[in-house]
Order: structure tokens, then C-alpha cells, then sequence
């Protein structure tokens, strides 16, 4: 975990006469970085005539500053004169060159990026879109703030007139366009323009998939309470808590309405901190953001002591462990005679014991006497179940140092408990390592869990299709990266759809012929358009009876962090329109020593199957 980052606020100048005052005034301000012009405006006169002859610098010099004050505190706003798409042949040259000498100087001065405003579609912005992606490419330090208002000018002034208004392109379409022209580079992110009038709920949360770098707050958002201080409307609030779980950073613009400019800051801090007191996920989680990780495989690796402890500190999982084995224990009892009788309890997969407590803790409150074998394969674990039944469990638990699909099991369980469940439910082979042992339960024995059901759901995010994208394994098909599932704390995403239940797996599996292979289609509605990167999963499960795990975001269970989401990629994005439908089709494949996912799309275009035959990625056995 990592601590929570303080607000971070930029102050926009239109103009610069003094660039160290500019700092000092922004710094007393408590601002923490400045966005000014590179280039004075008065240059356009020269840029205008097209002047080959000039003497002199055509800016002010690198040496007004240090380079550290270059490097953090800067942010050059390119000359909004520049028109590389013009129809003017001489201004369009004159402007390519006008940008390509600021684009060389900001690279020079070692800023970390570079701003402008884009204000229309792709069919008016492909030249710059081309220069753009051909210099960033090169200079690959330099991050490009595009300033994206959230709604189109053209459609507030048409919003009385309801037909003309839906059929104004939305900035998102100039946005999408631009990015997809310059191939998603990850060095273009989104300065969102916020505006008086929101868009719909819909179209700010599209934003969300999106790498927004920072939100531009005009002054005259902002109204006065009744102690004359600057606050943000209610709506207001509530866009800015929303894209603080990005860790975004604001720009101030226009004329300061009040006695000091540090006022807004003051605000801003107040509402960050406010949005920063997040629940335990998010504060475990913290530096985890769209970070993307390998699905575990306890089956073939052995889990190392500091994985254990991550696990063992989540708040929630064994209190609901512990409830369902009590309740369990309790239905038992129930129906037994001979209370002197010992539950027989059998904890497969035990790790370092955790299940193993509450198992003792459970028949403690409901004064029940048991017995417990706690089964595990890794050695290390072993350890600490060999000294915790020496020293703690006083002869109610025998440590079994072996793979629960190899023990002989000396007689049979009342109660089978296990933690196999992976970010998708069975993806690390809770179903196959569940049927193994299955053959060690009475006949009215209970499992715990006794099922459990992933769920996917169609998702947008640049920035985990680039995260993708840098994956290189040596060794391997070439898009192997894009066959593989990644275990990730999802934020910078849109969700295309809400979830749909995908596999289920009950326990015990009493059917006479086994086969944990799965194929599902799910049909999901397009409400926005938008593109689609992959597919999140997530899962539930029902312990026993009304006792339940859940990280399927409807049903989430309250503070538990014990599992990320999964993410499945494609190898080339969606772009999807409002009113299409995305056909999925997923495929659970097992052969004797591995289990694979397969998957692809019917609609709204078909792509090729994802990791057929489990050529990328499986899971061994």
C-alpha cells in the first residue's frame, strides 16, 4: 500500500510577461505547477507574414529557469494560431513548421508535456493528429495534454431545439478518432474541459475508460457560499469525486473572482481529501490502480509467506468463513443424537491455517466437538501447521503434508472446506482439485463453498490496453499477451454493460459423469458509443446457505479485498455504436494436465478466437 497522494493544481496563464513571477505567484498560491504559452502571442505577426528573416530568439531562453523547474512545474500550451489542416496552403506550411519548432523546444526544455485545444472532428484535425503521433513517437518523455471540452459548444447553443441538439457529434467521437489516428499512443491522455451544463451520467462515466490526465475547472464554475468562499455545485462535486479514483490533477483557468486565488486551491484540497477516504479496498489496493498482474497457480507454484499474509489480513473472507462453518457445524448438530460424536472436518488447501482457526473458533461457539485435517501440499505452509499443532491446537488437528488429490483420507468428512477460489471463481481450479477429494465426504456431508459462478462484463479501458500492449514474453506467439488473463485492480474503465453470470460449479458434484468444460454466449447492449478493450470478470460464491462471497460489483461484499477482478483482452479494440449488441462467446477447455479459457466475438464483428487450444496461457494441473 501506498499513501494517499495530495491534491495536485495547476494555474492556466494566458499570457507570461515574467515567467519566474508566474511561478512565484502560482507557488505562494500553493499551486504546484503552471500552464503557460511557449511561444509569445505577438509571434503570430511574424508566423502570419511568414517571415524567413527574423534575428533574434523567438521565445524566451532556457536559462530563465532550472531545469528541475522545467521538468515538474511546466506544462507549454502550443499557439492556438496554429492550423496544420488549413486549406491555405501557406499557413498549413507555415504551421507545420510553427509546430515542430514548439514541439522541439518543449522536448529541449525537458517539460513533461505539452497542451492545445481540440475543438473538431478528425476530418479537420488528421494532419495534426499525424505530426503529433510521428513526434511523440520520437520524443517519448513528452505527454500531449489534449483539452477536450466535455460538451460540444454547437450543441449547448442548439439545446433548445431538442433534434438539432442529439445530432451534434459528441467531443468524446473527436476525441476517439484522434487517438485511434495516432494508434492509442500512451502518451496522449485527456485534459477534460468541464462545463456548466453536465452531460448525461452515461457520457461522463464513458470518460472514465479514458486516460484523463486532468480536469479543467473554469472560475466561473465555481459559486460563492454564504461565508464568500468558492464551492462547486453539488453535480460538480460528484464529477470531481468520480474522477478522483483516477488520481487526476486540476487546471484552474480564467480570472480569479475572489480576494486571494489560494481560495480555490483551499476548496479543491478540501473536496480531495474528502474523496480520498475510501473503503479498505481502496485503501489496500492503493499503487495496485489498472496494475496488471499473473493469475495465481497454487497448484504449480508454491505461494510464498508474504502472499499468505496479504491474504490472511483481508477482514471479511474469514468472518464469513468462520460463519458458515458455524452454521454448518449447527445443522449438523441438529440432527445428531449422540452430541459426544466428533464432527469429522477436513480443510483442504490450508495454507498457513487461517481456515483452520476459524474451523476451531466456529465449534467453540457452537460447543460442538471436532476434528479436524488440515491438507497441504506446499512444504514451507507445512511448517507453520506442524508448530501451530504443536503448540496451539492441543491435538484437535492433524497437519497432512501432501496434494489433496494424492491422500488417502483415513475416514470420512462431515464438512470439506477450501479457499481455492481465484479472481474468476474457478480459474484456479477450485472444480477439479474439489472433485478429487469429493470421494472423502459423506454421503451428507457439506462442502464448503458449496458453488460459485463467475460473471464477465464488456469493458473499456485505454489504459489497460496499452498496459497490454507493453507485455513482451520472449518464446512466445507474438500476441501471446493479448491471449492471457491479467488479475487487476480495475479503475480506469468504463463498463460497457453490467456483468452477466457466466459458469457455475456446485459441490459435491454428485453427477455421474464429471466434465468441468464450459461454453456460454452472452449478449450485451450498447447504451453509448464507445470501444471495447476485453471483458472483466469477477465472481460469487455461496458458502452455505445465505452465507456469500461476492467481488461482482452489484453485490461486492463490504470491505473485502481478498481478490481483484480479471481481465480478458483483445488483440485489436471494438469500436461499438449505441444500439449494437457484443456477442461473446467463452469457452472452459480441460485436458488431463491443464484447463484453458477461449474466447472471441459473433457481433458486432467477428474476431478470431482468443488462445485456441490454450497455445498462450493455461493453467496447469
Amino acid at each position: 500500500m501506498t499513501k494517499q497522494r495530495p491534491v495536485s493544481c495547476g494555474l492556466d496563464f494566458c499570457a507570461v510577461p515574467d515567467l519566474s513571477d508566474c511561478l512565484l505567484t502560482a507557488n505562494s498560491s500553493k499551486y504546484e505547477f503552471i500552464c503557460v504559452p511557449l511561444v509569445h502571442p505577438l509571434f503570430k505577426r511574424e508566423f502570419v507574414c511568414a517571415s524567413e528573416a527574423r534575428s533574434g530568439p523567438f521565445t524566451r531562453p532556457d536559462l530563465v529557469l532550472c531545469t528541475s523547474d522545467w521538468n515538474n512545474l511546466i506544462i507549454g500550451k502550443l499557439s492556438p494560431h496554429i492550423k496544420v489542416d488549413s486549406k491555405n496552403p501557406i499557413i498549413k506550411r507555415n504551421s507545420e513548421k510553427a509546430l515542430l519548432q514548439e514541439l522541439a523546444l518543449a522536448s529541449h526544455l525537458g517539460l513533461v508535456g505539452v497542451t492545445f485545444r481540440l475543438m473538431r472532428g478528425i476530418e479537420h484535425n488528421a494532419n495534426l493528429a499525424r505530426i503529433i503521433c510521428k513526434k511523440v513517437t520520437s520524443l517519448c518523455t513528452l505527454q500531449v495534454w489534449i483539452q477536450i471540452p466535455m460538451e460540444n459548444p454547437v450543441k449547448q447553443a442548439y439545446s433548445y431545439r431538442e433534434q438539432e441538439c442529439n445530432s451534434v457529434e459528441s467531443p468524446w467521437e473527436w476525441w476517439n478518432a484522434f487517438r485511434i489516428i495516432c494508434d492509442y499512443d500512451r502518451t496522449l491522455c485527456v485534459a477534460l474541459i468541464v462545463s456548466h451544463d453536465l452531460p448525461e451520467e452515461e457520457e461522463i462515466d464513458r470518460w472514465l475508460g479514458e486516460p484523463v490526465k486532468c480536469l479543467i475547472l473554469p472560475t466561473t464554475l465555481f459559486i460563492t457560499n454564504k461565508k464568500g468562499y468558492p464551492v462547486l455545485s453539488k453535480a460538480h462535486k460528484s464529477l470531481i469525486k468520480k474522477f478522483s479514483a483516477l488520481k487526476v490533477q486540476f487546471i484552474l483557468t480564467g480570472a480569479n473572482r475572489y480576494q486571494n486565488i489560494t481560495y480555490y486551491h483551499n476548496y479543491l484540497e478540501y473536496l480531495w481529501k474528502g474523496c480520498q477516504e475510501n473503503d479498505p479496498v481502496d485503501q489496500y489496493a492503493r499503487g495496485y490502480e489498472d496494475y496488471l498482474q499473473w493469475p495465481l497457480q497454487p497448484l504449480m507454484d508454491n505461494l510464498e509467506s508474504q502472499t499468505y499474509e496479504v491474504f490472511e489480513r483481508d477482514p471479511i473472507k474469514y468472518t464469513q468463513y468462520q460463519t458458515a462453518i458455524y452454521e454448518a457445524i449447527v445443522g449438523i448438530t441438529s440432527k445428531t443424537e449422540d452430541k459426544d460424536t466428533k464432527i469429522v472436518i477436513m480443510v483442504v488447501g490450508a495454507g498457513r491455517g487461517p481456515l483452520v482457526h476459524a474451523s476451531l473458533n466456529a465449534a467453540e461457539m457452537a460447543n460442538a466437538q471436532i476434528k479436524v485435517y488440515a491438507v497441504e501440499k506446499n512444504p514451507n505452509a507445512v511448517l507453520t501447521l506442524q508448530a501451530l499443532e504443536r503448540d496451539m491446537w492441543e491435538g484437535k488437528v492433524t497437519v497432512v503434508s501432501c496434494d489433496m488429490r494424492e491422500w488417502n483420507a483415513p475416514e470420512k468428512a462431515d464438512i470439506l472446506i477450501s479457499e481455492l477460489l481465484g479472481s474468476f471463481g474457478d480459474n484456479e481450479l477450485s472444480p477439479e482439485c474439489l472433485d478429487g477429494v469429493q470421494k472423502f465426504l459423506k454421503d451428507d456431508g457439506i462442502s464448503i463453498p458449496s458453488s460459485y459462478t463467475s460473471y464477465i462484463a464488456p469493458v473499456q479501458s485505454s489504459k489497460l490496453y496499452n498496459e497490454v500492449r507493453q507485455c513482451r514474453d520472449k518464446g512466445k506467439y507474438f500476441m501471446a499477451h493479448f491471449e492471457t488473463s491479467y488479475v487487476v485492480h480495475l479503475q480506469n474503465k468504463y463498463d460497457i454493460a453490467k456483468p452477466q453470470p457466466l459458469f457455475t460449479f456446485k459441490h459435491p458434484n454428485r453427477e455421474s459423469t464429471i466434465d468441468n468444460s464450459r461454453y456460454e454466449i452472452k449478449t450485451f447492449d450498447v447504451q453509448e458509443n464507445c470501444v471495447l478493450h476485453g471483458f472483466s470478470g469477477y465472481f460469487n460464491t455461496i458458502l452455505y446457505k445465505n452465507v456469500t462471497l461476492s467481488i461482482e460489483p452489484s453485490t461486492h461484499s463490504p470491505g473485502m479485498f481478498s481478490w481483484f477482478p480479471i481481465f480478458f483482452p483483445i488483440k485489436e479494440p471494438v469500436q461499438v455504436k449505441a444500439g449494437d449488441q457484443i456477442v461473446v462467446h467463452f469457452w472452459r477447455q480441460c485436458s488431463s494436465k491443464k484447463v484453458w479459457y477461449e474466447w472471441c466475438l459473433s457481433k458486432p464483428i467477428p474476431i478470431p478466437i482468443h488462445n485456441p487450444n490454450g497455445r498462450s496461457y493455461t493453467i496447469g494441473l
